[in-house]
């Protein structure tokens, strides 16, 4: 057991005290925090966040006004409130001379079978995927207008015809589904955990084929079994996690409190404090799961470079919940959802996207843990069985007959 501390301290040390583990644990929430409390303190002077931002992305010299030519006719009449925003011109050659001359960004030609087809071209000067997204709502507001006879509350209901109001028999508040955090949030919590898990199992597979390499193992294992090596590594690199695991949630907990008030976020948005046990308990697990399969590619490669190119097959697990991620955030009680968090490989990181994004019943979430569970034991078990001298001290290239055979114990 003394022996066993013994590479835990050293370990946790080591890891503790590296200058990119200190920079990412404080740095992240430390400039998160920053920049809330620029835009909190913009807000409360007054200023208009929103345009600043729009100011810093959108290019000076290019003109808000846009124009528009209708050859259909059907304009007759353009609402002041957006009279600034389109210009009516009757000619494309104006319209286009005065795209050149700077005095619009864009413009719209509204073609004479628009009735029958519905299609509207819309003209810029340079290539911008996202560019018809800029003043399309006010042309779609001509339009209604003038397809109205001019009639405002009519032209809107054209516009918006339903406000669909959601209402749940779910005792939690509902969140505005048009709110961004609404997505990001969960967004945001699922590559904590991915990126959390990821590089503490790691950093077992890199402390590991580093000592083999330079033959630091083989000094570590005349007075220690490896057993005792594996034990402490393990622990070791788990509390590190655990620590970061622990800032991170906590400081984008106080961060959701905080925003709760500067910006007047709804309740639904902040995260209960039972997610910070969850976290932790799927972490723990979690980690254990990835760090032994790390441990035991570490234990049979010759070099980290060949260990390297085996993690891709370990991680493919984590990387299934980001590419459902959509599904997770927006879906988060289907089949698919409740199946990649049920499962023990995807089960760390889809439970923590599911728990950010809707109530999930406590059965479901106590399930995933104990199957996460039960699979770290037998994990942990297995890359012990690799986890022996032999495997240790050879340098002899990984193959899968080789890993199948120590896996058996023979």
């Amino acid at each position: 057991m003394k022996k066993t501390l013994l590479i835990l301290k050293n370990e946790l040390i080591t890891a503790l005290t590296r200058k990119s583990f200190l920079i990412t644990l404080v740095l992240l929430p430390l400039t998160s925090f920053i920049i809330l409390l620029v835009i909190s303190g913009l807000q409360k002077s007054g200023q208009d966040t929103s345009a600043m931002l729009e100011n810093l992305f959108v290019p000076a010299s290019l003109s808000s006004a846009e124009g528009f030519v209708d050859n259909s006719g059907l304009m007759k009449e353009i609402p002041d409130e957006i009279a600034n925003a389109l210009i009516r011109y009757n000619t494309e050659e104006d319209a286009r001379a005065a795209l050149n001359a700077g005095l619009i960004s864009a413009y719209f030609i509204v073609p004479d079978d628009y009735l029958e087809k519905g299609d509207v071209f819309y003209i810029r000067p340079d290539f911008n995927p996202m560019g018809s997204t800029q003043q399309s709502s006010s042309i779609k507001s001509l339009i209604a207008f003038n397809l109205s006879g001019g009639n405002p509350a009519l032209a809107y209901r054209l516009q918006d015809p339903i406000n669909a109001i959601e209402v749940s028999l779910s005792n939690q508040e509902q969140r505005d589904s048009d709110h961004w955090l609404t997505f990001f949030l969960p967004y945001i919590i699922t590559f904590l955990f991915y990126i959390v898990i990821l590089t503490s199992s790691s950093l077992l597979l890199n402390s590991i084929s580093t000592e083999k390499q330079n033959r630091v193992m083989e000094i570590l294992l005349t007075s220690l079994t490896p057993s005792q090596v594996l034990t402490g590594k393990i622990i070791a690199l788990g509390l590190t996690g655990l620590l970061q695991t622990v800032v991170w949630l906590g400081a984008g907990l106080l961060m959701l409190r905080y925003s709760g008030r500067a910006f007047a976020l709804s309740a639904a948005f902040q995260l209960p404090l039972s997610i910070m046990a969850w976290g932790v308990l799927f972490f723990i697990f979690g980690y254990a799961v990835f760090a032994s399969l790390m441990a035991g590619i570490g234990a049979l490669v010759p070099n980290l470079r060949e260990g390297s190119q085996l993690t891709t097959v370990v991680i493919l697990p984590m990387i299934i919940p980001l590419v459902f991620i959509s599904a997770l955030i927006n879906t988060p009680n289907s089949p698919l959802s409740v199946f990649l968090s049920m499962f023990p490989l995807t089960a760390p990181v889809s439970m923590m996207t599911r728990l950010s994004a809707t109530q999930v019943p406590f059965w479901q979430a106590s399930l995933a843990l104990l199957l996460l569970a039960l699979t770290a034991v037998f994990l942990v078990r297995a890359s012990a069985s690799l986890f022996k001298a032999q495997n240790l001290l050879t340098g002899q290239t990984f193959t899968v007959a080789g890993f199948l055979k120590a896996l058996a114990g023979k």
